[in-house]
């Protein structure tokens, strides 16, 4: 299922990264208390989403894994709705 809106695959890759990019930052680079309320702070946002549009982004996440050459960015993309509670099992 590809989004219909090319920007919500764009705008859900970006929230991905973001996150990505806290999770692999050193102490020297972000301090890990602000990363870790920042990645907090973008699962509060996500976990407020409407059903429907919560499941939207699953779709968009699946398809994006789905289409992305990088074996470390794809697994992030998988495991990331586990990881931010939107689903309580990572599906591989």
């Amino acid at each position: 299922m590809t989004d219909m809106d090319p920007l919500v695959p764009v705008l859900a890759g970006l929230v991905v990264d973001v996150v990505w990019f806290l999770d692999g930052c050193k102490d020297d680079e972000v301090d890990p208390d602000s990363a870790v309320k920042m990645m907090e702070n973008v699962s509060g946002v996500l976990l407020r989403l409407p059903q429907d549009q919560r499941d939207r982004f699953l779709n968009v996440l699946r398809d994006l894994a789905e289409a992305e050459t990088d074996p470390g960015r794809r697994e992030f993309l998988r495991a990331f709705p586990f990881a931010s509670g939107l689903v309580e099992d990572h599906e591989s």
